[in-house]
Formats: C-alpha cells, sequence, structure tokens
C-alpha cells in the first residue's frame, strides 16, 4: 500500500483483522522504500500517524475514566476505596483499543527504523559556507552535491517564522533552481558569483555547501535532510 489515509482507523469498517491488514500492508510498502533509503514522504507520515494514534489513545483512557462508577468495595487496612464501572466500554471501543494496542508499537519501530536512516545520512553530509556568511542569512542558497559526482544542484532556501499560543519556531523552504558541473574553473565560488549576477535580489547570499559521500536519493532523502542540517547552521 502506497498511502496511509490520515482517518484510516475510524474510515470504514472498525474491525480489528481489516484494520490490521491495512496497517501491515503499508508497514511493508515503507519498509522497502527504507531498504531503498527513500525516508521521505514516509518518515513524516509514520510520525504523524503515531501522534494520533496516542492522542487517541490518551483520549480512550480519559474517556473511560469519566464514565460513572459505583462503588465496589472498601480496603481499611489501605485506606482505598476501589470502584466499578456502571458502563463498561462497548464493542466498538474495545475494538478500537486493540487496533491502538496493535498499531503503536508497530509504528513506532518503524519510525525508530527511520530515524536510524536518517542519522545515517546526516552524518555522512558536510556542510560549509561558501565565502564570507553575510548577517542577513534568512535566504540564500543552498549546493547540494555528491562527492563522487561533478553535479551540483542548487537550491535558494527562506527561512519562515511561525508562532502559536505557546512559542515560535523556525522553518525552512527550498526551492530547486538549476542543476550546474563544477570543474577546476566551475568552482563552488564561480557558481556563488554567477547566482549573484543572475538574482541581483540577493546581492550577497548566504551561500552554503552539502556534500555527501553517500549515494542516498536526491529529493527522497538527500533535500530533507540538508533541510534540516541547514537550518541549524544558518544565523537566527
Amino acid at each position: 500500500m502506497e498511502k496511509l489515509s490520515e482517518n484510516w482507523i475510524s474510515e470504514g469498517w472498525i474491525d480489528f483483522e481489516y484494520k490490521k491488514y491495512l496497517l501491515l500492508a503499508y508497514l511493508k510498502g515503507v519498509e522497502e522504500k527504507f531498504k531503498a533509503v527513500k525516508l521521505y514522504p514516509p518518515l513524516s507520515e509514520l510520525i504523524a500517524h503515531h501522534e494520533k494514534l496516542s492522542h487517541l489513545d490518551k483520549n480512550r483512557h480519559q474517556l473511560k475514566l469519566a464514565f460513572p462508577k459505583n462503588v465496589e468495595g472498601i480496603d481499611f487496612e489501605k485506606f482505598k476505596i476501589s470502584y466499578k464501572n456502571k458502563m463498561e466500554e462497548d464493542d466498538v471501543m474495545k475494538e478500537l483499543g486493540d487496533i491502538v494496542s496493535f498499531s503503536l508499537p508497530r509504528i513506532r519501530k518503524q519510525i525508530e527504523e527511520g530515524k536510524s536512516i536518517y542519522d545515517f545520512i546526516e552524518s555522512h553530509l558536510d556542510i560549509e559556507p561558501i565565502g564570507l556568511s553575510p548577517l542577513y542569512q534568512k535566504e540564500g542558497y543552498a549546493l547540494l552535491a555528491y562527492a563522487h559526482s561533478r553535479e551540483v544542484f542548487i537550491y535558494r532556501y527562506q527561512i519562515n517564522l511561525f508562532q502559536n499560543s505557546l512559542d515560535r519556531f523556525r522553518g525552512i523552504a527550498l526551492k530547486f533552481v538549476a542543476a550546474v558541473r563544477r570543474s577546476l574553473v566551475q568552482t563552488y565560488d564561480k557558481i556563488k558569483m554567477d547566482l549573484i549576477r543572475k538574482f541581483r535580489d540577493l546581492p550577497n547570499p548566504s551561500t552554503w555547501k552539502i556534500e555527501t559521500s553517500q549515494h542516498v536519493p536526491l529529493e527522497e532523502s538527500l533535500v530533507p535532510v540538508s533541510k534540516r542540517l541547514l537550518l541549524r547552521h544558518v544565523e537566527p
């Protein structure tokens, strides 16, 4: 299965065997992509599914705790009152509970596998600025390359600030510009100068070289991992 719906657990039949089949088919597809070192979008999808199921699991237990109760007995030695639910979970709630209990550890295991691949890719990335770094670094260029290849993939980056009710955080967007070939003449510095001449809205752009010694897929792995690495290096 290529993709699992965001609301897969509540769509269609609320049946353990059916949902188990859907999940295992999806996880098998994710595993095949991970074997091909294709991290995204599967890894981010897994994390989103895990968050939703964890929230559902938490709310399910809160709902059960909110059910009206009768006193069942009193332990005078421990000074503890035991209660019995007046309302038991119905079949749907029990089925949902079984599905969640089955799914969470399997999704978590797949996430850990994806993170280990992510860490491996990042550990083989070399990042450094090209030329002098300007004070303004919210926009600039990322030059992505494989150590065994002369091809350089040029991306323009932009830092975005987001804010919710609790905190502010940064995000980064990459937009593909062009692919060029390095040579004795066409160095990284020369590529930067060409970009300055072509795009005059950034007269002194922050420019970074990100190079990997591993042959990993560009769009599914190198670009997304490079984005996060670049975000950590660019000045706020």
